[in-house]
């Protein structure tokens, strides 16, 4: 394969192998987050992304596209229990947030988990010209950036974690917690969604590692690695004008008048992931309709759960337990042709998507712990009406950019239910200037600020910036799927 002086290192490759029924594969944009925020800078930047692709044993040979080459990495059926579905998400992804659920520490995961990474850490050296930059994201490749480091010295590293990074008394309990660490820190730039994040890490480099360490620069073995926040960000214009489509406006006038053109719509859109806080959310509303605050004729909540990790037990049991929330909630306050929750278990393309923001007359974003989350955003870009409601949690990391939404601490029952009602019963004037301004925000901080940004504070040279600083109209000739 040939070297790339951009190569970005996650766990998913931006595609997912789908396989039809005849057999013949289709590669498309893959689930998550990650993707969909690179694809608008990947779309003007040559470069190679090194990833897994779904599938379980060795790895195929893909075809570019466009400027993008995909070098996959091969996971076995061991390394996804292990590293995967092990350290990374039953131990990790707790454990950063705010161990809403109790991780689980098992030795023989960590040995999957730094092999796998070990693995990554290969892939990028082979692919990476001379003095290129290594762009490594998010908890799952934790130790790639110090791996990668001792493999290839020539290279400008950056690391950015789009999860949540939790405070010294929570990170302290992990078994690897220096090792780690240390992996994190041979990057050269650490980036974070919240500043908190930085500060945690500068208390532990002191705290475990004796290093000098303030909350933008921490000073180990020799070399300072820069931290700060890179808050994400989505293609603002892009949600923009597919929300403004006519087929997506008139999607959204159907989907009301299939509802049964009730007075207000409630839309939640999450992860099937317990940080999402949908059980607080349904007891939430439960207790607005059995007080009478809310009125099933009039008012419609729609959830809408993506599968994810489908084989972990702990998702498995999260599944079970909000369908059986959602039957007992429809049993008690539903009636013939007209339930109090349209529960949707499934993925939605994203001009269904656009049209459930604009068929929302009241967005409901209220995890218990979130990095950013990224709907709470897409809701508002899609929203050229300056209408609808944004009713948002303290904890997600979108709260500290969107302070016009109507802040709320989700695991506070109570005051969940007033916020609910304060934001169904808002005056339109007030919706829109708060609609308004949260826009505005976003038109000037969109995904491809996010990426000039980060890229400014890593490259000093701006090169790779520079790439990015033509306008977002240039669109790419070339197609994201084939």
């Amino acid at each position: 394969m040939r070297q790339s002086s951009l190569v970005v290192v996650a766990n998913r490759l931006p595609l997912d192998d789908n396989a039809a029924p005849d057999g013949a594969c289709e590669w498309r944009r893959s689930p998550g987050g990650l993707a969909g925020a690179l694809r608008a800078i990947l779309e003007q930047t040559p470069a190679t992304w090194v990833g897994w692709a779904g599938g379980v044993g060795p790895a195929r040979q893909l075809s570019d596209i466009g400027g993008l080459r995909l070098r996959p990495v091969s996971l076995s059926e061991d390394d996804l229990r292990g590293y995967y579905e092990g350290f990374a998400n039953s131990t990790l992804w707790p454990l950063y947030h705010d161990a809403v659920q109790q991780p689980v520490f098992d030795r023989n995961w960590w040995e999957t988990y730094r092999t796998v990474n070990r693995r990554f850490a290969e892939a990028a050296s082979e692919v990476a010209e001379p003095g290129a930059v290594v762009w490594v994201q998010d908890y799952h490749l934790q130790l790639v950036p110090q791996m990668l480091r001792d493999l290839r010295p020539d290279l400008l590293i950056g690391f950015f974690m789009h999860v949540p990074f939790p405070p010294p008394e929570l990170y302290m309990q992990l078994p690897r917690r220096v090792e780690l660490l240390r992996g994190m820190l041979g990057a050269d730039l650490v980036g974070f969604q919240r500043e908190q994040a930085a500060h945690n890490v500068a208390q532990l480099a002191q705290k475990l590692l004796g290093a000098r360490a303030t909350d933008d620069a921490i000073e180990v073995d020799g070399r300072t690695v820069r931290t700060g926040a890179f808050p994400v960000s989505i293609d603002v214009a892009e949600m923009r004008a597919l929300a403004g489509r006519p087929d997506v406006l008139s999607q959204a006038r159907q989907l009301r008048q299939d509802l049964g053109q009730p007075k207000r719509v409630l839309l939640s859109v999450d992860r099937l992931d317990y940080t999402k806080g949908i059980e607080h959310r349904l007891t939430a509303y439960s207790e607005l309709l059995r007080d009478g605050h809310v009125k099933v004729r009039d008012t419609v909540m729609v959830q809408v759960a993506v599968p994810s990790r489908e084989r972990v037990e702990s998702y498995s049991d999260l599944r079970d337990r909000i369908e059986g929330e959602v039957g007992r909630i429809n049993g008690e306050f539903g009636r013939v042709g007209e339930p109090a929750i349209h529960y949707l278990n499934q993925p939605f393309a994203r001009s269904q998507l656009a049209a459930l923001y604009r068929a929302a007359d009241v967005m409901v974003v209220t995890p218990l712990r979130d990095g950013m989350n990224l709907v709470a955003k897409e809701f508002v870009a899609a929203r050229g009406d300056d209408a609808g409601a944004l009713v948002l949690s303290e904890f997600a990391g979108a709260a500290a950019e969107l302070p016009q939404a109507f802040l709320v601490n989700p695991h506070d029952l109570d005051g969940l239910k007033e916020t609910l009602l304060r934001a169904m019963c808002a005056d339109p004037a007030d919706l829109s200037g708060r609609m308004a301004a949260m826009r505005e925000h976003l038109a000037g901080h969109d995904i491809l600020s996010w990426a000039r940004a980060y890229l400014t504070a890593l490259d000093h040279t701006g090169s790779l910036a520079e790439r990015l600083a033509g306008e977002r109209t240039k669109a790419s000739s070339v197609p994201w799927h084939r």
